[in-house]
């Protein structure tokens, strides 16, 4: 197509299993002006195989593989789709998930209809084959904005923003790209740093998209662990600290929350380079130092506050 209005990018890995569904469920959006790239990263199933059938009839499908100037992981595949993409509007979705027939339409709906960059939308989950839902057609639903402010909400998880569950225009990617590096959180980095530069959006409560749980997804792998996984969640934590200190964006509850979440990555020693990242004054650093070692102490009391007060109800 040489003037899709959405463009979608799609990376793979060996989820030959999975991608068929998936791809089915792209061909039923009921927004027919969009072109689909399928990047491999290098699997050794029978992907290629597989999706076949699909670029043979539907030319709005394409079948890539990641070149080598584009790091190995999920952020140089998407990466290499944005270089490639012609679409108005951008975006992501994984090999494993389904979208609702309506998400594009909405999405366009939404960004064309008004100023803003981005359209975030509601994503729900299920469980390995276990896709069972009835998809909503209303078109009636309620919305609020997304501003710079609340750039909080976003980091600290109040306001998910997960790597499918948004559809940006594409001037957003002008001067923004994944870290390629990056083998976990690339989405929450960038997608932070995105609107950390005063793009806004809107969020609509509307489900429109339904991920796929498995323990072979990279959440699934950091959940259970995996080292590669965590070392990646540091990196972008750090990465995101910088960001917030160039734009003068990094608040006192901010600072908190990061430090609080350094407890959890130890090995890593993600505190001692949160306060390298941050140069702080000696006061506040000793502050902070303070907090830090106090902190665990009163997660305890906290703790056992909570069983006797709910003991004694």
């Amino acid at each position: 197509m040489n003037h899709p209005k959405v463009t979608i990018i799609m990376a793979t890995y060996n989820r030959a299993h999975f991608i068929v569904e998936t791809l089915q469920s792209i061909q039923a959006q009921t927004f027919l002006n969009w072109e689909c790239f399928i990047i491999d990263d290098g699997g050794t199933d029978n992907t290629k195989e597989v999706v076949q059938p699909f670029l043979e009839e539907d030319i709005r499908f394409q079948y890539l593989k990641r070149p080598n100037n584009y790091l190995k992981g999920l952020p140089g595949c998407r990466n290499y789709g944005l270089d490639l993409a012609h679409g108005e509007y951008i975006i992501f979705f994984d090999d494993d998930d389904i979208p609702h027939p309506q998400n594009l339409e909405c999405c366009v709906y939404e960004l064309s209809t008004s100023q803003h960059s981005f359209c975030r939308y509601v994503r729900e989950v299920f469980f390995g084959d276990n896709f069972k839902y009835e998809f909503d057609y209303s078109r009636t639903y309620s919305s609020f904005k997304i501003y710079e402010k609340d750039i909080e909400k976003i980091l600290n998880n109040q306001l998910q923003f997960n790597s499918c569950a948004v559809m940006w225009k594409a001037v957003c990617f002008k001067e923004n790209r994944f870290v390629e590096h990056l083998m976990y959180a690339e989405e929450w980095e960038l997608y932070s740093r995105i609107v950390s530069e005063g793009f806004s959006g809107i969020s609509i409560n509307k489900t429109l998209f339904y991920g796929r749980k498995h323990l072979n997804s990279n959440t699934g792998e950091f959940y259970q662990n995996n080292p590669v996984r965590r070392a990646s969640n540091v990196d972008a934590i750090l990465l995101v600290l910088q960001n917030l200190k160039d734009k003068n964006l990094l608040t006192y509850s901010l600072k908190r929350y990061f430090i609080a979440t350094s407890l959890d990555f130890e090995e890593y020693q993600l505190f001692k380079n949160i306060l390298d990242v941050l140069e702080l004054h000696t006061f506040e650093k000793i502050y902070w130092i303070t907090f830090y070692y106090v902190l665990p102490s009163r997660l305890k009391i906290h703790s056992v506050k909570k069983k006797i007060k709910k003991y004694f109800k």
